[in-house]
């Protein structure tokens, strides 16, 4: 299992970090360049609790994917992902916002369980955590130059 932590500093209200944190358009942004794709059940562009997330990649010429599910919600304070279907044994996303002076403090708090094949499995521990880290990070400055810019406006319908 492999795990991270990590936290960043943005310039903004608590409530507008909060939701471009689930915002599945920006996330998109995030993924652009990427070899992933996102797929969401959120009936408007902010994920809420029920909603499925789907994040699927072509690696080790296999596609994968994950899907996970907003079970928590505490309006700007938290939302969790669990995984309910995929390639990895787990995975749980907890996602905290703390209101500071001059901002929010984002704690980025994921689990992940090794792939459920013997190849994935083999090159999970070395592959899954460095995997998620870039994607968080690039996702993490993007929200952050949204929210900290006028961008913000243009992505919150």
């Amino acid at each position: 299992m492999a795990s991270i932590h990590l936290t960043t500093f943005i310039k903004a209200p608590v409530e507008r970090v909060f939701d471009l944190c689930r915002n599945t358009t920006v996330f998109r942004k995030a993924l652009e360049g990427r070899r992933e794709t996102l797929s969401a059940s959120a009936s408007g562009i902010l994920v809420n609790t029920g909603d499925t997330i789907t994040l699927s990649a072509r690696h080790l010429r296999k596609t994968r994917m994950i899907t996970t599910k907003i079970t928590e919600m505490s309006i700007p304070e938290k939302f969790v992902e669990e995984l309910v279907n995929g390639d990895l044994g787990s995975f749980t996303f907890e996602h905290h916002f703390k209101p500071v002076e001059n901002g929010t403090l984002v704690i980025d708090m994921l689990e992940i369980g090794e792939p459920k094949d013997a190849i994935g499995g083999m090159l999970g521990k070395w592959y899954l955590k460095k995997y998620f880290e870039n994607i968080l990070n690039q996702r993490n400055a993007l929200i952050k130059l949204y929210a900290e810019t006028e961008k913000w406006r243009a992505v919150m319908g």
